[in-house]
C-alpha cells in the first residue's frame, strides 16, 4: 500500500518545481521586475493559508460512492493539468498570473486530501517506511523535472509544463485507481481545525514545529543559489554540483531512515537529525569562500535535513487519533504555507540587515546562522511529542486501524 500511495505525490512534486524552476524565464518575457515575479510565486504561499483548512475538514465529510478523499483528488486534477498546459502561453503577466492562482488552488485541493489518506490506510508501525517511500518518489520526481525541464525548455517553451501536466495526471489517475475508497467520517465538522488546535496540545507542538521546518526549508530554496553564485563567486556548475549532493543526500535520508525510524521511534531520529541539521547551518555562516572539501558536510547534513522532512508527516500521523484526518493534514499543509510566506522574508532581511557583518559574501552567508534558529527552536518541542509517540504505540494500532485513544486525551 505504501507504494501504491506514493505514486501521488509524483505529479505534485513534478509540477510543482517545473513552476518554481521554469516559470520565472516565462514570465521574464512580461516583466523585468523581479519583484513582480516573486510576488507572483509567493501567491502559493498565501492560498497554503487557506485551501487546505476548507478542504481538509470537507473531506473527512465527503460521502460518495468513491469514498471521502479520491473525488477531491480528481475534482483537482483538470484545473491542475488545464492550468499547467496554459502557463507558458497564457500571453500577458495578468493572465498568467490568474492561471497560476488557479494551479495553485487546484494543486492544495489536491494535497490535503491526499495526505489524509495516509492515516487513512497505513499502520502506524509501518509509517517510517511509508513516508521514506513517498519522499524517494518525491526526490526523484523533482531530480528528473530539473533536468528534462531544463532540457525542453530549450527545445520549446510550453514543452516542460506539458510533460508535467502529463506526470500529473497519470499519477493522479494511478493513486485513485490503486486505493481503495475511505468512508466519510461522522463527527467532522467544518471548525474542526479550530478545534483541534484548541484541544489537542500534541498536534499543537507538532504545527508549531512544522512551521519552523517549512520555513528554514522555504527560506533555503530561494536563496541557496544565490549564495553560491553571488556570495561566494562561483560559477553555476558549483551550484548544481551543490543542489546534487542535496539531493543525494535527500535520497540516503529517504532509503535509509524509514525501516530504522520505525523501529525506535520516529521522534528520536528527528531529534538526532535536527542536532545535526541546525548546526550544520550554523557552520554555513563560517565560510567566505568555497572548497570542494565542503561537499561532505553539505551531504551529512542534507541527510538530516532529509530525515527530518521525510518523517515530519509520519509523526504528525502517529499523534491523530481515530478522526479529523483531513483537518490536520489541513492544518499542517497551512503550516507549509505559513513557511513559504515568511522563510524568503527571514532569510532575505538577514541578508540585507547584515550584509555589513557578512560583507565578504555580499550578506549571503547571514541566511545560514539565521535559518539555523528555527531547526534549533524547534529540538525541545520534540520532547514532548517524543512521549506522546510512545504513549501513542503503547496504545496500539494493528492492520492498519485507528488508535483507540480519543483526539486530545494526550493533552
Amino acid at each position: 500500500m505504501r507504494w501504491r500511495l506514493a505514486v501521488g505525490v509524483v505529479g505534485l512534486a513534478w509540477s510543482l518545481t517545473t513552476v518554481a524552476a521554469y516559470l520565472p524565464p516565462v514570465l521574464h518575457r512580461y516583466t523585468h521586475s523581479r519583484t513582480v515575479i516573486g510576488a507572483l510565486l509567493a501567491v502559493e504561499g498565501l492560498v497554503a493559508l487557506g485551501v487546505p483548512l476548507v478542504v481538509g475538514p470537507l473531506s473527512d465529510r465527503t460521502r460518495t460512492r468513491f469514498g471521502a478523499r479520491r473525488p477531491w483528488l480528481l475534482a483537482a486534477l483538470l484545473p491542475m493539468v488545464g492550468a499547467l498546459a496554459f502557463l507558458s502561453v497564457a500571453g500577458s503577466l495578468a493572465a498568467t498570473g490568474g492561471v497560476l492562482a488557479v494551479f495553485y488552488v487546484a494543486y492544495y485541493v489536491y494535497e490535503t486530501p491526499y495526505r489524509s489518506m495516509y492515516p487513512d490506510r497505513i499502520d502506524r508501525r509501518q509509517l517510517g517506511k511509508a513516508m521514506a517511500a513517498q519522499h524517494l518518489l518525491r526526490g526523484a520526481a523533482i531530480g528528473l523535472a530539473l533536468v528534462l525541464g531544463g532540457i525542453l525548455l530549450h527545445v520549446a517553451r510550453p514543452l516542460p509544463f506539458a510533460l508535467a501536466a502529463g506526470i500529473v495526471l497519470a499519477g493522479g489517475i494511478a493513486v485513485v485507481a490503486l486505493t481503495e475508497p475511505k468512508e466519510a467520517e461522522s463527527g467532522g465538522d467544518t471548525f474542526a481545525p479550530l478545534r483541534i488546535v484548541r484541544e489537542d496540545r500534541d498536534v499543537r507542538l507538532f504545527l508549531i514545529a512544522n512551521t519552523a521546518w517549512e520555513t528554514t526549508f522555504a527560506g533555503m530554496r530561494t536563496f541557496v543559489v544565490l549564495y553560491v553564485i553571488r556570495g561566494l563567486d562561483q560559477p553555476l556548475y558549483v551550484s548544481s554540483a551543490i543542489l546534487g549532493a542535496v539531493a543525494a543526500g535527500y535520497l540516503v535520508a529517504a532509503i535509509g531512515v524509514g525501516r530504522f525510524a520505525d523501529r525506535v521511534g520516529l521522534t528520536r531520529v528527528i531529534l538526532v537529525a535536527s542536532v545535526v541539521y541546525g548546526l550544520g547551518l550554523l557552520s554555513g555562516g563560517i565560510p567566505r569562500h568555497w572548497h570542494w572539501s565542503f561537499l561532505g558536510l553539505v551531504f551529512l547534513v542534507a541527510i538530516a535535513a532529509g530525515a527530518v522532512m521525510t518523517l515530519a508527516w509520519g509523526l504528525l500521523y502517529e499523534l491523530t487519533g481515530d478522526e479529523d484526518e483531513g483537518a490536520v493534514a489541513g492544518l499542517a499543509t497551512m503550516t507549509k504555507g505559513i513557511g513559504i510566506v515568511v522563510g524568503p522574508l527571514v532569510a532575505g532581511g538577514a541578508i540585507d540587515v547584515l550584509k555589513g557583518v557578512f560583507a565578504s559574501t555580499d550578506g549571503y552567508a547571514a541566511m545560514w546562522p539565521v535559518l539555523a534558529v528555527p531547526i534549533l527552536a524547534a529540538i525541545p518541542l520534540l520532547f514532548p511529542l517524543r512521549r506522546a509517540e510512545r504513549a501513542s504505540r503503547d496504545g496500539g494500532r494493528g492492520g492498519g486501524g485507528r488508535s483507540p485513544s480519543p483526539r486530545g486525551s494526550r493533552r
